[in-house]
């Protein structure tokens, strides 16, 4: 996004910039390109952060000036700047509890935003009073400019009420970190700033999404005389219910005819205490795996995150087919263990040939199921 922006608006009218991601390996001429941790926040993003902070004072910044801000999903872990009251280590194990209690990425942001200096607003806010324009893009169902990337330059409707809700909803109160529970307590009593509701100086504009892709696949999957069917790009729910409820569909006979079945979204898994090794993506090829046993036919089902990264840079997903069960059972493997236990990198990697590698793809447009029907 750095690089074309520099492209499209030309180096001669670009002051300065900084981007925090996931892997260098980007030339820009004025725009600092550094990385940062995900999906765990780290200090290398707080640092860059930072740096873009200071760019308001250094360049004097005001009215007249235009900021232009490049937003994409995994924003949140990458753009890490807590409130003075709690520290980085108290909000990464935060983001760490509720990424494995089941909580959705609405919930998870609201929380995330009351406890950041730049989330839900603040950074449109700090930028005031110069002009701020949004490049957006959506790794979250349904676009909410509130929820990618957390809304740095997008007005919060949420409050320390609903966060301070999410943690007693997953039973998580006394389980986040003392500094914590308490910002948001004293938030909830009035005692520290609201998020900004309203921000006359920002516009967000969204540029690609996960439709965007499947479109894209189901384009291509006609030029290869295949017979494709978008479902939808807003699955969401628990990763084991949302494949069982395809693989019902594709038995029943919902999409007879077509080759080509594409799903797109974010499914959120409800870890045990002891989970194994792997991400949703993973587990959803792996749940495939008993999910689709009785079709009568030929298949393959790739689960893939489009960062290339499924909670973890091993894998950015898992594939699976008609066969992939028969070989785990010849070779004594019990699939359902290993879905009990959210071990489903192990599982795969005993498999063989069933983890998609791709490293960072830079970009991020959620999730994205392809299934082939034969």
């Amino acid at each position: 996004m750095a690089e074309a922006l520099e492209a499209i608006v030309g180096v001669e009218n670009l002051t300065a910039g900084v981007v925090t991601c996931v892997s260098i390996g980007y030339g820009t001429q004025k725009i600092r390109i550094l990385e940062a941790g995900h999906p765990i926040p780290d200090g290398r993003g707080q640092a860059g952060l930072e740096q873009m902070l200071s760019l308001k004072k250094r360049h004097s910044l005001g009215q007249r000036d235009l900021v232009v801000c490049l937003i994409s999903g995994g924003g949140s872990a990458l753009m890490p700047l807590p409130v003075k009251a709690v520290s980085l280590e108290d909000k990464r194990a935060t983001t760490k509890a509720l990424l494995g209690s089941g909580a959705g990425i609405r919930e998870i942001n609201a929380v995330r935003k009351h406890l950041s200096r730049v989330k839900g607003g603040r950074l449109g806010r700090f930028f005031y009073p110069s002009t701020v324009v949004s490049l957006i893009i959506s790794d979250v169902v349904g676009n909410d400019l509130e929820s990618i990337a957390s809304g740095p330059t997008a007005p919060d409707s949420s409050t320390f009420a609903d966060a301070s809700a999410v943690l007693k909803k997953y039973g998580l109160t006394g389980k986040v970190p003392r500094a914590v529970a308490d910002f948001l307590k004293r938030g909830c009593e009035g005692e520290e700033e609201e998020t900004p509701k309203t921000l006359e100086n920002c516009s967000n504009y969204i540029i690609g999404d996960n439709m965007l892709a499947l479109e894209a696949m189901s384009a291509e999957a006609k030029n290869m005389g295949l017979v494709p069917h978008i479902v939808t790009a807003e699955q969401t729910g628990d990763t084991n219910a949302a494949a069982a409820r395809r693989a019902e569909e594709i038995l029943g006979g919902k999409y007879a005819g077509c080759d080509v079945v594409l799903v797109g979204g974010e499914t959120t898994p409800t870890l045990p205490e002891k989970a194994g090794r792997g991400g949703r993506n993973q587990h959803y090829a792996a749940a495939t795996m008993l999910a689709m046993e009785k079709y009568a036919g030929q298949w393959v089902v790739a689960s893939v995150g489009t960062d290339g990264s499924d909670f973890g840079r091993d894998a950015a997903g898992g594939i699976v087919d008609n066969s992939s069960l028969e070989t785990a059972r010849a070779r004594g493997i019990d699939v359902q263990s290993y879905l009990d236990s959210y071990d489903s990198n192990t599982l795969l990697r005993k498999l063989g040939r069933s983890l998609i590698v791709t490293g960072n793809t830079g970009t991020n447009v959620s999730d994205i199921m392809v299934y082939i029907l034969r």
